[in-house]
């Protein structure tokens, strides 16, 4: 199923800053992460880590129930059931839901704005926080892309206040590696481009 994001308008941004392009950028991780979604999960739990102040994807995907995770909390979202809680991934506190509680779990543009040595942590609290059978989904910039967004983002295209928080930058092989390290099995991860190659999508599941 297609889930066509619902256009910007006078809603709140999709992302901190003013670049001109990002709430068509983040319509983009939308269309990508759903299309990774299996149908089936859609009747379970959702997870968006870093689903910032604006939960542009919780808005954009059916789910039969909804959470986010972000540094700012905003507790429910007025007329959707979108469940908030404000928790730092980097703080080294375990993610704070219990075990094999969620169908889905995703980080759409969060991974490349952590600490590098923080990221396998990070993924082993997500799949403790996945179901067997469940996925998780991650989207970032490819590598190659560093001085082009940094670029952008000064001629105010992209959010300088979103590119300079960038702290690590991926490859596929550098993502699928990490995602086996945190437990996956190399078998059950897959991975691929959206935007000219310009963005990777890597979906890890849980055995």
């Amino acid at each position: 199923m297609r889930h066509r994001p619902r256009p910007s308008g006078n809603h709140p941004k999709a992302t901190r800053g003013n670049g001109v392009l990002e709430n068509f950028l983040a319509a983009q991780r939308v269309n990508a992460a759903n299309a990774l979604i299996p149908q089936q999960h859609r009747k379970g739990k959702i997870l968006d880590v870093g689903c910032g102040t604006h939960p542009f994807f919780l808005l954009n995907t059916e789910f039969r129930e909804k959470y986010g995770l972000d540094k700012v909390s905003r507790g429910k979202e007025p007329h959707h059931e979108i469940e908030i809680k404000g928790f730092d991934i980097e703080r080294g506190a375990g993610i704070p839901f219990p075990d094999a509680f969620f169908d889905v779990v995703t980080m759409l543009a969060v991974i490349e704005h952590v600490e590098p040595e923080k990221c396998v942590d990070i993924l082993k609290g997500i799949r403790r926080v996945l179901k067997p059978g469940g996925c998780c989904i991650i989207t970032t910039p490819a590598f190659w892309t560093d001085g082009l967004l940094w670029f952008l983002s000064r001629i105010r295209l992209l959010s300088a206040e979103e590119i300079d928080e960038h702290k690590g930058s991926f490859s596929r092989q550098k993502l699928h590696a990490l995602l086996q390290e945190a437990g996956y099995m190399a078998g059950d991860i897959s991975s691929g481009y959206f935007e000219a190659f310009m963005n990777i999508w890597v979906r890890a599941k849980k055995e």
